[in-house]
């Protein structure tokens, strides 16, 4: 197996398995946002805030993969 083809599988569990885990989370946290919220509607607002921040920390884990995938490929 060369370089490039061990570059190319690095890249592609990097990225695949970088999204995976905030895929599943962010899935949790609307899930259970979403049953926060008709259990308590009147604190609607202060739930999807929270939802808000919750969904983009784990974004960030996948924009992280994403970044070490592309150093990987590219570098």
């Amino acid at each position: 197996m060369d370089a490039e083809a061990t570059r190319l599988i690095g890249t592609a569990l990097a990225i695949g398995l970088g999204a995976i885990g905030p895929g599943i989370g962010i899935g949790i946290i609307g899930g259970k946002a979403v049953e926060a919220m008709g259990r308590n509607p009147e604190a609607e607002g202060i739930i999807r805030n929270t939802m808000i921040l919750a969904i983009a920390l784990a974004e960030s884990l996948a924009i992280l993969a994403l970044v070490i995938a592309l150093i990987i490929r590219f570098v």
